[in-house]
């Protein structure tokens, strides 16, 4: 029997986020420079055994194993594409927050969609592997890869790697979550309407690295889905208040539609000492200082 596959997906994190429209279908336009964090769940794939999935870990409790599982989905969206797909047993370990505006879902099903092509012998950027991951959801195209970009669309336009610094920075979660239809339902965006066509500024693909506080200068375009998603979830706002008043914090924004919010420091050490005092005011928070690339 194969040796088990194993593979890291990722926290996807919204460095900026703009609305740009809603288009006659329904689905909002946006523009959005994406990095991802060196936290994220785990994904095993044991080939050969019955296909289904076993979740474990800090926020396993209320996933479902069932059909409408996102790393099922993937399976099922690459076999129609690729009839006989070769798969196995998969095993999701959940250690970043569910429903929380960091992609986790998303990263799961690309890591899926990761682990069954190299099961299968396919090369990383094979096209089969992007029509599978347009149709499971909007952010999943972005996590093949996990690497730095502006994704455009609805999320199925994406341009070319960008080459960021490390970026030291401080995640933070308040255990509560938010889901992405109702945000969206607060813009109040009728089909049709158009907002802006203005796109994330100051960063490309062939620049130089980016020092941190150019990187926050570029990103004054912010994230539209902020105001929204704090009427829904108003303590958003209290984690944002309580990242802008940490030592060194460079920028504070939240990420996606939200709960999950995060800051840039100057380094790693303001990141982890910043974690620290969050961690003790707020024992219940989910707080992790990472680097995002």
């Amino acid at each position: 029997m194969q040796a088990r596959l194993v593979t890291r997906a990722p926290a996807k994190i919204n460095l900026s986020l703009r609305i740009l429209g809603r288009r006659a279908d329904g689905y909002h336009e946006l523009d959005s420079l994406v990095a991802f964090a060196g936290v994220g769940d785990e994904l095993t794939l044991l080939p050969g055994e019955e296909s289904g999935i076993a979740i474990s870990g800090p926020f396993a409790a209320g996933l479902s194993l069932g059909s409408d599982n996102l790393v099922l989905k993937a399976e099922r969206a690459l076999r129609n594409e690729l009839p006989a797909l070769r798969s196995g047993r998969f095993h999701l370990t959940k250690r970043l927050p569910v429903a929380s505006g960091i992609g986790g879902g998303s990263a799961d099903a690309a890591a899926a969609l990761r682990l069954l092509a190299r099961l299968n012998g396919l090369p990383p950027g094979a096209p089969v592997l992007y029509a599978a991951a347009a149709r499971i959801g909007a952010d999943v195209p972005v996590c093949l890869e996990a690497r730095a970009r502006v994704m455009q669309g609805i999320g199925e336009r994406l341009g070319p790697p960008l080459r960021l610094p490390a970026l030291f920075a401080l995640l933070v979660n308040p255990g509560v979550a938010v889901e992405t239809a109702s945000v969206f339902g607060r813009l109040g965006l009728k089909p049709g309407e158009t907002i802006s066509r203005e796109t994330v500024p100051g960063v490309a693909p062939v620049a130089p690295p980016y020092a941190p506080r150019e990187i926050v200068e570029a990103l004054a375009a912010g994230n539209d889905l902020e105001a929204p998603a704090r009427g829904a979830a108003p303590v958003i706002a209290d984690v944002l208040a309580e990242l802008s008043a940490l030592a060194g914090c460079r920028l504070a924004r939240m990420s996606g539609s939200g709960a999950t919010c995060f800051a840039l420091f100057d380094d790693c050490r303001a990141s982890a000492a910043a974690g620290k005092l969050l961690a003790r005011a707020h024992p219940s928070w989910w707080v992790k200082p990472t680097m995002l690339r």
